[in-house]
């Protein structure tokens, strides 16, 4: 599915989602687990707000063993991508992204490329 400007725009009306794709946006690739930890929130609220970001084209997912790691859609269109951007930067020292990002930092599997092992 390609995204729309409507479900781009309602991936960052939700806050869970927002903070999850501007991890992804400074990230070649996050894990669950990962994500988990750096939003401090359960899996399964993780899972759902990434569920509806594959949904709508906006991620992708691969499967690694147990693990299910995500990633910005390649082909997103680039004035999605230059919002996204745009955001990272205006938002890289407010809270909660800057704790995200610490978060992130300190979460299981970073920075080797085998997550949560």
């Amino acid at each position: 599915m390609t995204p729309t400007a409507e479900t781009f725009y309602a991936a960052l009306s939700g806050d869970i989602r927002l903070r999850c794709l501007l991890l992804l946006a400074r990230s070649e690739e996050l894990c669950v687990c990962q994500l988990t930890h750096a939003l401090d929130q359960s899996q399964p609220k993780i899972s759902r707000h990434l569920a509806h970001l594959r949904e709508w084209g906006l991620v992708l997912d691969r499967r690694d063993g147990l693990w299910i790691h995500y990633r910005l859609h390649p082909e997103l269109p680039e004035w999605m991508d230059e919002v996204l951007q745009t955001t990272v930067r205006a938002t890289a020292d407010q809270s909660p992204y800057l704790e995200d990002q610490h978060r992130l930092a300190g979460a299981p599997g970073r920075p080797q490329a085998r997550c949560c092992a």
